[in-house]
């Protein structure tokens, strides 16, 4: 039984940052976790959207801060007369986005409905997740380059992956990997590809922002909050890595088989 809602103090705000950074990297679903961790702390952090912008905004600061020789690298590679391939990864990039900003336009309210506490749904589609991931752990590892219809191919997964429950992470990596594309490149391609639309949506909150109809939440609570996200999600992001590298996504589908058990067990 899951408890009613309250406003969110610091530990809550720990908790709820150290769920969203870990689990937007690791292929478990960070908006599944953080439902079922709002049920059972018994928060209503959905109200405050001021929280959910900043710990998303501290995951996508991890990923730079991981990430940041390949970005400086990307970005010195479009100005460059020599055709290092920086071009074409960003187009790729920019093909893989298209999907989730179709879906973010134009379906943003039906996409909204569904976190509301349906818990047992949350369930559910962390049993896809699973699936997705037991699929990619015994597909064949071709080694290929991503292409651009890889790359399009691996973008409807991050679209779908915005159904709670559904690991972003997972789905694009799981999906990367199924397409036979060697192990390295999909995991710097999934979470490169993640901080654009991220940004976007950010912004789009933002620009939606209404002081009045948030939770009250201390500077302190905020910060904490913030902080925990981008540690956690800083350490999640490198983990991640060398485990696609090692192939070892199994133990995580089995974990989301058994936290989609609970959560449909005691959704009441």
């Amino acid at each position: 039984m899951f408890c009613g809602t309250s406003a969110m103090g610091v530990f809550e705000a720990i908790i709820l940052g150290l769920i969203q950074g870990l689990t937007e990297f690791l292929p478990v679903s960070s908006s599944g976790h953080l439902e079922i961790g709002k049920a059972l702390l018994g928060v209503d952090a959905e109200r405050s959207l001021l929280f959910t912008v900043l710990v998303h905004g501290a995951t996508v600061l991890s990923t730079l801060v991981v990430f940041r020789r390949d970005l400086a690298s990307l970005i010195l590679g479009i100005f460059s007369k020599e055709d290092n391939g920086a071009r074409s990864f960003i187009a790729k990039i920019l093909v893989s986005m298209a999907p989730v900003l179709i879906v973010g336009l134009f379906f943003k309210p039906q996409v909204e409905a569904l976190f509301d506490g349906h818990i047992r749904f949350v369930g559910l589609m962390l049993w896809v997740t699973a699936s997705l991931l037991f699929l990619a752990t015994v597909s064949r590892n071709r080694g290929k380059r991503i292409g651009f219809v890889d790359a399009l191919v691996i973008g409807l997964a991050q679209a779908v992956a915005v159904v709670p429950g559904i690991s972003r992470s997972g789905a694009t990596i799981a999906t990367g990997l199924m397409l036979g594309n060697d192990r390295k490149e999909v995991a710097r391609f999934s979470f490169l590809m993640v901080i654009i639309p991220i940004l976007g949506a950010n912004i789009l909150d933002i620009r939606d922002y209404d002081p009045g109809a948030t939770v009250d939440m201390s500077w302190i609570a905020l910060s904490t909050g913030f902080i925990a996200a981008f540690l956690s999600g800083w350490l999640a992001c490198r983990w991640m890595i060398r485990l696609v590298q090692r192939g070892r996504l199994s133990y995580f589908a089995m974990y989301c088989l058994l936290i989609g058990a609970l959560a449909i067990f005691f959704a009441r």
